[in-house]
């Protein structure tokens, strides 16, 4: 019976297959086919429908690496086509290689008059002649086809040239396939989706469930009642013989899934943004001729971005994704104006992420959504929940945790509590997919991984293809009603978003706390890899806080004109930057040179604002002027204002010492060996040196750097097992700096690569900083800046948006070990009682913290910083060139001095000529509350908004006052309105210009000052 039960189910794969999948179609006639292939770059629908079309046979060569060739294609329909249970269609093979969609060539189908259609990839060719319009014999349409090249190469990780426009090359990547108008029997094509649903449940199904073998024997049925050489007269047979099976209904204890429809499109990854600008058209045409034909689909869209891009370049498909959103089946999630990295980008970054997002969303569809929606973003920083939840969101969903390397995470909804103790009521699909095509063992793995059984009854599985593209099928829809109410499936429901998040509250009132970061347990390169694209994020960021301040200050005191349509333009510029393919590293070369261009723009744009601003602001004259956008007084200068520079007047000296360099100020006192190591560093404060006896600080090293599977996104912790110490210096001199600078340049070399480093102590300066511009030709390895400190701290802290997070040093944990590379923004700091070091950074997020002990039984603590890393896929030149970072080291520090070190290192010293001081916007009493952004209400009503947060970790009371007349403050939202009602608000009480704070650990605060 064993061996007989195998037979059978051998049958049926391949009578599937073979018999009923060919069956689909009666008949079918050759399309007409002709092309014309675009210059260059895409061009305009309307631009390509007036060239000369010239005949193309089917297994024709076309399409280059990144080229589009336009085909139209016509028919007249045969006579007597098109009867009862059946449907025309065109059925389109651009020559798809693999059956994988958005990661080859594509295509989107146009009418004559310049409307889309739908889509085409090698799960979703046909294209509904009913969707054409007309109504007559003849047929005509219109194909954009896309050559995109297969970067992925079945995910084997092999460099390739394909991700650069200029070294893909011009060969041909595919050939036209099969191009018919076909007659589609809707009954064998119904039959096809009842055996293939019920064929891949059974195989999910125990040997020893009786189910199972009810099923095999059903479709036994099946095959025999079909006639295999006429499947359209006997089709009805067949699905009769599957009905009693089909319709015997879940039982009362199954798990139950809601399926939302879904098309993770990546902002840029294996293709650059203009041609994720072309796959959000061909997906979101999918979805919305899918929900012509079936009104049960509901598809979540996640990005505002993307709806940007059709609203600008696709109107027609706009208006008919309006219409849809209006009937509530095209929703809007996320809020966010793309799914950005959460580990990197600013504080500041992550609020306009919400409320560029959320605005656009209001602004456009007069929707407001409270999902935010992070599937695929690599780690979850523990700021999240409070940003979220400030910006009016509700819940939280992530799917990219399952893909942790040693520790399974142990829920699947939960509250999620970040940092200053908000918590999101958070989902964590147990699919394990977000790309789901609804097949039986998606469904089955949802219901066994499901962690929450007993307690919650409910999970949420977005499906469609993703990545790339593509989105939910009729295939997917025909199987979502099999299992709606199918024995031995979990019941399944299409709905939406908001519908599981309210549900599922509601079943799980009392769910478990997972409080802090959630650290993503792979993709660890991901904080190092393309150096460039950070450094501009970055450098962005500062800029963005420097001329939204002054803008700000020159539109309240001299009633300059705010430029909110610029400024807004580049912080959307800088936002879809921080997609999290792009800020991460883990886009081909194409992506990352259009980042470092679209870097440098931003940068132009926002030095001639700050210009314009400060011109207005400090009027003409030959004073020198310090423009202070620091949140703490600098140079003798207030935070937030403008004024004369106060300088220290004894200078830092250089002098030889024991064969080595010593440079020194009176409050800092750096040691430095022959060959260019910091082997001590003392703060006059403390007299305590922060180097530990017998290391060499200052140390580059460089490991070999060969992940296990996803070369730019990971670093695998075996990386440690190869290290080589740069110990040898081909100079170490004295150098040129600022006036009362003491200066020290050090030089080595290595590989095929250079290091040059300006060390520099400033007059009256705390800090000791380090200048390093890496020539760097390495290929697969890790550099990384090392210092050994002597001390022993059991924690360290890190910069996260809004304050920062402390992780343990040492691995007593599984949970523990895996965190075995950190992000951090702007600083880390690290100690023991009584004594702390901070290190400060201009470009760096990587870093890792160790502990060894010393033959004297001292503890060093290390702190490294990862400075770049050149994997060879998906880019792989990656990195090589040119690169600069700035270290600040600052001995005998608190959390406080390291924030006003990060603030510093990443604001440089602005000076300009003028005629006077410029008093600040706002004051606060308090240091530990910092002010991070200074600007205009974005509804044009010249209020100023301010916003800031408490930095420490202790609960504070402060007074925020107005440096300008106002009518008022109010605490607002991240979008600037009214806070809802029962809300916390931190203002304790108010008088005049002026408001009384009441802060909790953490709390992120904005402020709205009302102008008269």
């Amino acid at each position: 019976m064993h061996d007989d039960r195998r037979i059978i189910e051998a049958r049926i794969d391949r009578f599937i297959r073979e018999r009923l999948q060919r069956a689909v179609y009666r008949r079918s006639i050759p399309l007409t086919v002709e092309r014309w292939d675009a210059p260059g770059e895409p061009v305009a629908a309307a631009e390509a429908l007036r060239q000369a079309f010239v005949p193309v046979a089917e297994g024709a060569p076309w399409g280059p690496p990144w080229s589009t060739t336009w085909l139209r294609l016509t028919a007249q329909v045969p006579p007597g086509w098109g009867g009862p249970g059946t449907d025309l269609e065109a059925v389109v093979d651009l020559g798809f290689t693999t059956e994988l969609p958005g990661f080859q060539c594509e295509g989107l189908v146009w009418r004559a008059d310049g409307t889309t259609v739908k889509a085409l990839n090698p799960r979703n060719h046909y294209v509904p002649l009913a969707a054409l319009g007309g109504g007559g014999r003849d047929v005509e349409f219109y194909v954009e086809a896309a050559a995109n090249p297969d970067i992925a190469q079945g995910w084997t990780f092999q460099p390739t040239p394909l991700g650069d426009l200029a070294t893909a090359g011009a060969e041909p990547l595919y050939r036209l396939g099969r191009m018919v108008l076909a007659e589609r029997d809707t009954t064998a094509w119904e039959l096809l989706q009842d055996a293939s649903a019920l064929n891949s449940l059974m195989h999910e199904l125990p040997d020893d469930r009786p189910r199972r073998h009810q099923i095999l024997r059903a479709l036994e049925r099946m095959a025999d009642a079909v006639d295999p050489f006429d499947v359209a007269r006997t089709a009805s047979a067949g699905r009769d013989a599957l009905a009693a099976v089909l319709e015997q209904p879940a039982t009362a204890s199954a798990h139950r899934i809601v399926g939302t429809g879904h098309a993770h499109i990546d902002a840029a990854w294996l293709w650059p943004v203009r041609e994720t600008q072309r796959k959000c058209a061909r997906t979101f045409s999918n979805v919305v001729a899918l929900m012509d034909e079936d009104p049960d689909l509901v598809f979540a869209c996640s990005q505002a971005q993307e709806l940007a891009w059709i609203r600008d370049g696709y109107p027609q498909l706009f208006e008919r994704i309006k219409e849809k959103v209006a009937e509530g089946r095209f929703v809007l999630v996320g809020g966010m104006w793309v799914e950005s990295d959460t580990n990197m980008p600013g504080g500041e970054s992550l609020v306009r992420q919400f409320l560029e997002g959320k605005r656009f969303l209001l602004e456009e569809f007069g929707a407001e959504c409270e999902e935010t929606w992070l599937p695929d973003t690599f780690g979850y920083s523990a700021a999240l929940p409070q940003i979220a939840r400030s910006a009016g969101n509700r819940w939280f969903l992530t799917q990219k945790i399952s893909w942790n390397q040693v520790n399974r995470f142990p829920h699947h909804t939960f509250l999620w509590e970040g940092i200053d103790g908000t918590r999101v009521f958070t989902h964590f699909p147990p699919a394990d997919t977000y790309n789901s095509d609804l097949r039986a063992s998606d469904l089955a793995h949802a219901e066994r991984n499901f962690r929450e059984h007993g307690r919650a009854t409910m999970s949420l599985l977005p499906f469609g293809y993703g990545d790339g593209g593509g989105g939910p099928t009729r295939e997917m829809m025909a199987a979502a009603r099999r299992w709606e109410d199918l024995e031995g499936s979990p019941r399944f429901e299409v709905a939406s978003p908001r519908r599981f998040f309210t549900e599922a509250e509601a079943d799980y009132p009392s769910p478990p706390v997972w409080v802090g970061e959630m650290y993503l347990e792979k993709h660890r390169g991901t904080y190092t890899a393309q150096a460039r694209t950070k450094r501009g994020n970055r450098r962005s960021e500062h800029l963005l806080r420097e001329a939204e301040l002054w803008c700000a200050t020159a539109s309240v005191r001299e009633g300059a004109p705010y430029p909110s349509y610029e400024l807004q333009r580049l912080w959307r510029l800088t936002l879809l930057q921080q997609f999290h393919d792009i800020l991460p590293g883990s886009a081909i070369a194409w992506v990352h040179r259009d980042a470092e261009r679209n870097y440098a723009a931003i940068e132009r744009g926002l030095e001639e604002l700050i210009a314009s601003a400060a011109e207005s602001l400090v009027g003409a004259g030959d004073r020198e002027i310090l423009l202070n956008a620091a949140p703490r007084a600098r140079a003798g200068v207030p935070a937030l204002a403008a004024g004369a520079v106060v300088r220290p007047e004894r200078p830092a000296t250089l002098a030889g010492s024991g064969g080595g360099w010593v440079l020194e100020n009176g409050a800092v006192r750096a040691q430095v060996d022959g060959e260019g190591f910091l082997v001590g560093l003392v703060d006059a404060a403390s007299g305590r040196d922060a180097i530990a006896q017998g290391t060499r600080s200052n140390l580059f090293e460089l490991h070999r750097d060969t992940p296990n599977e996803w070369d730019a996104w990971d670093l695998d912790e075996f990386y440690r097992n190869s290290v080589e110490a740069i110990t040898g210096a081909d100079a170490v001199r004295p150098g040129d700096g600022a006036e009362g600078e003491a200066v020290l340049v050090v030089e080595r070399s290595f590989g095929a690569s250079r290091v040059r480093q300006r060390l520099v102590l400033a007059p009256g300066a705390t800090s000791l900083r380090i200048e390093t511009e890496v020539d760097w030709h390495e290929r697969q390895k890790l550099l990384k800046l090392g210092f050994g400190l002597d001390l022993r701290a059991e924690h360290s802290s890190s910069e996260t948006q809004f304050g920062h997070v402390r992780r343990p040093v040492a691995a007593n944990t599984s949970w523990d070990a895996a965190r075995f590379e950190i992000c951090a923004h702007r600083w880390i700091h690290v100690g023991e009682p009584g004594y702390g070091v901070a290190l400060a950074n201009d470009a760096t997020y990587g870093h890792d913290v160790t502990h060894t002990v010393r033959g004297d039984g001292g503890t060093t603590t290390i702190v490294r910083l990862s400075l770049l890393k050149s994997p060879l896929y998906p880019d792989p030149a990656a990195d090589s060139g040119l690169h600069r970072f700035t270290v600040v080291l600052a001995p005998g520090a608190g959390i406080a001095e390291a924030l006003r070190e990060g603030y510093e290192v990443n604001l440089p010293e602005r000076t300009v000529r003028g005629a006077r001081d410029v008093e600040a916007l706002v004051s606060v009493s308090e240091s530990s509350l910092v002010v991070e952004a200074v600007k205009l209400a974005a509804d044009g009503s010249g209020d100023v908004v301010v916003r800031l947060y408490e930095s420490l970790g202790t609960r504070s009371e402060a007074e925020v006052a107005a440096g300008f007349e106002c009518a008022g403050i109010d605490a607002v939202d991240l979008l600037e309105r009214p806070l809802a009602p029962g809300v916390h608000s931190p203002i304790a009480g108010a008088t005049g210009g002026a408001v009384q704070l009441r802060v909790r650990p953490f709390e992120l605060v904005t402020l709205r000052f009302r102008r008269p």
